[in-house]
């Protein structure tokens, strides 16, 4: 499980010119079954990904390829969880690992 923070950067001003190409590079995250939440750090401060499913490597792609990354909006850190106690609603991640 991973949890990546996208917190603004220098660029945040061109944030409006890249959202709707960030808004569909969310949506393909959930349509691939990748990002289980997306949220937005407050205050205003950019956003954050909780994503189970694929490869470390994998993974930074994924974020790399977003439009806020690609353009300066935002930085990227990113965060791996080996989760041991869940909710028996996220028990699928821990029968994964």
């Amino acid at each position: 499980m991973f949890v990546t923070f996208l917190k603004f950067a220098e660029n945040r001003a061109a944030a409006a010119d890249f959202m709707a190409a960030h808004n569909d590079w969310i949506a393909k995250g959930f349509a691939d079954g990748v990002f289980l939440c997306v949220g937005s750090l407050q205050p205003a401060a950019g956003g954050a990904v909780v994503a189970f499913g694929e490869s470390r490597a994998a993974h930074d792609a994924r974020i790399a390829a977003d439009p806020f990354v690609i353009h300066g909006v935002v930085t990227v850190e990113t965060h791996e969880i080996d989760p041991k106690r869940t909710t028996a609603a996220l028990d699928f991640m821990k029968a994964a690992a």
